[in-house]
């Protein structure tokens, strides 16, 4: 019998500045060392230096793609697995499902909407230089804080 690996959804725009991205790659590797999986929506931005990160620590990654195959999206080239859906935006859903705690990284329209899929359906959220929200989320200052917090949402 296999253990189940806990999965980290890291979540944030396709497009983002270099601090952003450090930063990304930083909870990359901080949950792969941590032998949980990263997902995130396989493009560009917040979600492959995240996968960066992580594929650079030896964890597993995974991509969860807008489009039906990589010719409607590419994922990026630190996913190791893609999972084509073919359901546009609404992929959001399968993300925020398939994670046990998500951690949103600044982000745009389609990372708050995540953060409210999360919210609604009982998944722990941390706030990385994200959404300001009048909600009881946390919000981290740095990586490390981000990945021990959603580890510890986990463990209540």
């Amino acid at each position: 019998m296999t253990a189940r690996r806990t999965v980290i959804g890291v979540m944030g725009a396709g497009v983002c500045d270099e601090p952003t991205a450090d930063l990304a790659r930083e909870v990359g590797r901080l949950v792969a060392e941590r032998s949980a999986v990263l997902l995130c929506g396989g493009g560009g931005g917040v979600m492959e230096a995240a996968a960066e990160g992580a594929a650079q620590a030896g964890g597993l990654t995974v991509g969860v793609m807008p489009g039906r195959d990589a010719t409607e999206s590419r994922p990026n080239a630190h996913v190791q697995l893609a999972l084509f859906t073919g359901l546009g935006d609404a992929r959001n859903y399968v993300n925020v499902c398939a994670s046990d705690a998500i951690i949103a990284i600044a982000g745009s329209w389609g990372t708050l909407s995540e953060i409210a899929l999360a919210r609604k359906v009982g998944k722990p959220v941390v706030l990385v230089r994200s959404w300001s929200l009048d909600a009881d989320l946390p919000a981290a200052e740095s990586a490390e804080d981000a990945v021990d917090m959603a580890f510890a949402a986990l463990e209540k």
